[in-house]
């Protein structure tokens, strides 16, 4: 039964936007499109919930480094011109968070931003981790940035676990922590709303 189960939530959140999807992008892609703002080191814990139920569908974490990623662990999205490596979304510059969250967000998931800021360094040990971390499988989303968040010190309180809003409750009890909550009415095709997205960022180029 505890299986069924775990295959059925494994199908829920799929359908939310956590699945397994494993682009390589290669150096030079990646070196064309770095996105650096050292002045605001920041951690931010997107988190996608079901606007029926309030229940979590995927977690994902925009680090402001060196250089600003999105550590998208068995996610959906993409975009000509944001290349992914391992669940690492590069060149992340505000337009391009907006598109993210823009392409999540629909008539039946709105999507929850939260942001704390911290040390360069804490930053910096989140974006290494993110890079080294590798390919997540589908459904392990919110553990994988659960497991990412302990690591980072700071960090350490935060509990290992399987369910998105969990995890942003828990964010949500941390100092300093800023939240915004992200909602559109169009189709409740995320595979829609991705397409969409990626020709309105090509077209703008």
């Amino acid at each position: 039964m505890k299986l069924r189960v775990f295959w059925l939530a494994a199908a829920a959140l799929a359908l939310a936007g956590c699945v397994e999807y494993q682009p390589y992008a290669d150096d030079a892609t990646v070196e064309a499109v770095r996105y650096s703002d050292p002045e605001n080191p920041s951690i931010t814990l997107f988190t996608m919930v079901n606007n029926r139920t309030g229940k979590g569908g995927h977690s994902a974490l925009l680090i402001n480094a060196s250089e600003r990623v999105i550590f998208d662990p068995a996610g959906s999205f993409y975009a000509d011109i944001v290349p992914e490596r391992n669940d690492v979304l590069f060149g992340i510059s505000p337009r391009i968070e907006q598109a993210y969250r823009s392409a999540h967000a629909r008539s039946t998931f709105h999507v929850v931003r939260q942001t704390i800021p911290v040390t360069a360094a804490q930053a910096e040990t989140a974006y290494r981790l993110a890079l080294a971390k590798g390919p997540v499988a589908g459904a392990f989303c919110a553990n994988a940035t659960s497991g990412l968040l302990r690591q980072v010190p700071g960090f350490e309180g935060i509990s290992s676990t399987f369910y998105p809003v969990k995890l942003q409750e828990e964010f949500a009890t941390l100092p300093g922590v800023v939240s915004d909550t992200y909602y559109e009415g169009d189709s409740a095709d995320l595979q829609a709303g991705l397409a969409q997205g990626n020709a309105a960022l090509n077209s703008s180029q």
